[in-house]
């Protein structure tokens, strides 16, 4: 374990432009996961961090030293940080000081869909992408694909919504899903607000590519028009429509329900 006092230090100055700027994430081609439950998650589902770094305070934790052991077993770069340095690398507030850095993860070439998907078109928000990734996870779909313009999804702010929910998914970054939709062979269900069929109007318990869009615009007019179907939740209150990610919560479990009753 190296201890690291100055904010001077190199790699000090290393982590705290990973933990701040996405231009450095970017060309590092790391991101940082912030607490105990990310780093537990990552150590469960993906391995081990490239470097792992803890608070001062934090290092007497029960929890944390559980996590520096096995990072340690494994010659993980271990480091401890005064309280007052760790601070500016978290954005959680309250939260045990742990953070790891990791290489962000990239899938290979896309391949065909033939199992259940979400697409995303220019989704902006990074609690919205995270909560779709933790909702697509909880029912059981593997593979999130994001087209250009879409957050980053392995983003601190994403991961932290996301809560562990990317390691147990295929997440495909910029891809031009216009080409996608023209070979896929599933059926592709757009949500809008203005459509007249109904997600509680079709069969779900065969695999389907669910598309969602920007929280403002929706899906693009040429991406609409590529779908199967576009299809909407109906309401009975007094409002417009749900939030993106509301509205694929409700999506992805109509599905589950399907499934499950067949």
């Amino acid at each position: 374990m190296k201890t690291i006092s100055s904010r001077d230090n190199p790699l000090y100055k290393e982590l705290k432009q990973l933990a701040t700027s996405a231009q450095a994430r970017r060309k590092a081609g790391r991101t940082v996961l912030d607490g105990i439950h990310l780093c537990e998650a990552w150590l469960d589902h993906r391995g081990m961090p490239a470097i792992c770094a803890v608070g001062e305070t934090a290092r007497r934790n029960g929890e944390v030293a559980a996590l520096l052991e096995r990072c340690e077993a494994q010659r993980v770069q271990c480091i401890e940080l005064p309280d007052a340095l760790f601070h500016p690398l978290s954005q959680v507030e309250h939260g045990v000081d742990i953070l790891f850095v990791i290489d962000t993860p990239h899938e290979q070439d896309l391949p065909a869909l033939t199992e259940s998907a979400v697409l995303l078109d220019n989704l902006q928000d990074p609690g919205n992408l995270g909560s779709i990734l933790r909702s697509a996870a909880a029912a059981g779909i593997k593979q999130v694909i994001a087209g250009a313009g879409t957050v980053a999804a392995w983003s601190p702010k994403v991961l932290r919504a996301g809560m562990g929910s990317h390691f147990l998914l295929r997440i495909h970054e910029s891809v031009d899903l216009e080409k996608l939709l023209a070979q896929t062979s599933i059926s592709v269900l757009a949500t809008s607000s203005h459509a007249r069929q109904t997600i509680y109007d079709l069969d779900l318990t065969k695999p389907v590519a669910w598309l969602f869009g920007h929280e403002g615009q929706g899906v693009s007019e040429t991406l609409l028009a590529k779908a199967t179907h576009q299809v909407a939740i109906p309401h009975v209150g007094k409002v417009e429509s749900l939030n993106v990610a509301a509205c694929a919560a409700v999506c992805f479990f109509e599905q589950v329900r399907q499934r499950l009753a067949a």
